[in-house]
């Protein structure tokens, strides 16, 4: 799991990168509210920690701005602030958990498994005709099953997540093979030609669609 880390006192920033590393997630650690918003728009992150007293500002005013924009990413406030009608601001403002400091990691811990479980991609994604059965790691367009290697179905069960929203390469290559970036590699594209050949050739309409400059996107674009 990819973890934004939005902290600005550097002990506890370092002692929350380590511990969640050691659990085998990526963080990255940032400490104002500018550099917060640069990272949440160029990448993508499975769960925010945020930090209240920030430099320049209420870290939960990024929340509410992702929240405006419709994104759902798991978010826990982390704040020095224990007064019960802060604790009651920072959810509605869109936060999925609260957490008063000082705290033990376990704790942290056990808070991040359950809005991440909360949070957690259906089991089954459509997209027109195109059915990605996430549990059974099986996949059907027009109701026909299609074989797809694992790399393949994990490049399309990400492209499904995210039906309907232009996916950089960047992105989908750090996403999918954990690559930050590789200006060398054509991975990507190889992968989304392989899905090509499986998932639209034969079928109407076609739902991989490359948007030049930029990446991809899957979607039905008929309506």
């Amino acid at each position: 799991m990819r973890v934004l880390v939005i902290e600005d006192e550097p002990k506890i920033a370092g002692f929350l990168a380590r511990g969640l590393e050691e659990e085998g997630h990526r963080v990255d650690v940032v400490g104002d509210l500018a550099a917060a918003r640069l990272s949440v728009r160029t990448e993508r992150y499975d769960l925010l920690l945020v930090d209240r007293m920030l430099p320049d500002g209420d870290g939960l005013s990024v929340v509410r701005e992702l929240r405006r924009a419709k994104d759902a990413t798991p978010t826990i406030c982390l704040t020095a602030r224990d007064r019960v009608e802060e604790r009651v601001e920072g959810l509605y403002g869109g936060a999925d958990d609260y957490l008063v400091k000082p705290f033990e990691l376990d704790e942290l811990l056990a808070r991040i498994a359950a809005v991440t479980r909360r949070a957690a991609v259906p089991e089954r994604l459509e997209v027109a005709d195109l059915v990605v059965d996430v549990a059974a790691h099986r996949v059907f367009r027009g109701g026909v099953e299609i074989q797809l290697t694992a790399q393949e179905l994990s490049l399309l069960r990400y492209l499904a997540e995210h039906a309907g929203r232009v996916l950089s390469r960047t992105r989908i290559l750090d996403a999918v093979w954990g690559v930050t970036h590789d200006p060398r590699t054509n991975v990507v594209d190889v992968y989304v030609s392989y899905l090509r050949a499986k998932i639209d050739k034969g079928f109407d309409p076609p739902l991989i669609h490359t948007v030049r400059g930029t990446g991809y996107v899957l979607e039905d674009r008929r309506r």
